[in-house]
């Protein structure tokens, strides 16, 4: 559905602010004219421990343009690292209304790729909101996951040797014009070559729409935890 140089960024220099920009203008969408997602390839030149600091500090930035943008503040409510190799129909990550996924993948030899459907144009198009069409065309079964085929887009979201951040708009607020709230997508993970004897590690840390002055959830702490492991949490 949507052109890869859209939804696709490759970095020359980690300019974490522009990054972070640009995520933001493709993520944190009120509308339905922007994608809801967005993959930064930051490529092979970091190791794990300092891509998920890249990951802390681009959901930093990003804060900072939603609090310039909209005076609200972004907050961490998760974050977690595991191997994760099992198919997965479309579907939305529990969280509020407005929230979103910022996923970091980090190489590996499993072969996979996630599909984005833009569930919210499709349920504007259809006359309903977000939650009624989840309702009435839940797309874990076969006949709303083919209402959803014409608003999806996929994309590879493994590498053999290249770090990928994934942003991907998880809510499920209804279309307001006189009141913008995000629009969401759901996401749906395929596993290629399934292999126990290998890793797909992902990087999941979910991020959360707050008024402003609302704290994190995963304290600093936390998030130092999140970002030094070298197992999986």
């Amino acid at each position: 559905m949507w052109p890869r140089d859209s939804i696709c960024l490759r970095p020359s220099i980690l300019d974490v602010p522009a990054i972070a920009k640009a995520v933001h203008d493709r993520t944190c969408r009120t509308g339905l004219n922007a994608p809801g997602f967005c993959v930064v390839n930051v490529g092979d030149c970091m190791d794990a421990v300092a891509f998920r600091q890249l990951m802390v500090d681009l959901k930093r930035e990003m804060a900072e343009v939603q609090a310039s943008d909209t005076g609200s503040a972004l907050v961490y409510l998760s974050a977690m690292r595991f191997d994760q190799q099992q198919t997965t129909r479309p579907h939305l990550d529990g969280g509020p209304d407005e929230c979103l996924l910022m996923l970091g993948y980090e190489p590996s030899a499993v072969d996979s790729e996630l599909e984005i459907a833009d569930y919210a144009k499709c349920a504007f198009d259809l006359g309903l909101s977000p939650k009624a069409f989840m309702a009435k065309h839940n797309p874990m079964f076969r006949a709303g996951h083919e209402l959803l085929r014409p608003y999806s887009t996929r994309i590879p979201c493994f590498a053999r040797t290249e770090y990928r951040i994934v942003c991907i708009n998880n809510s499920s607020a209804p279309l307001d014009r006189d009141r913008p709230r995000w629009q969401g997508t759901l996401h749906t993970a395929r596993i290629l070559t399934p292999d126990e004897s290998k890793r797909r590690v992902l990087n999941s840390t979910l991020i959360a729409r707050a008024p402003a002055g609302t704290p994190d959830k995963v304290s600093e702490s936390e998030q130092l935890g999140f970002i030094n492991t070298s197992g999986l949490i």
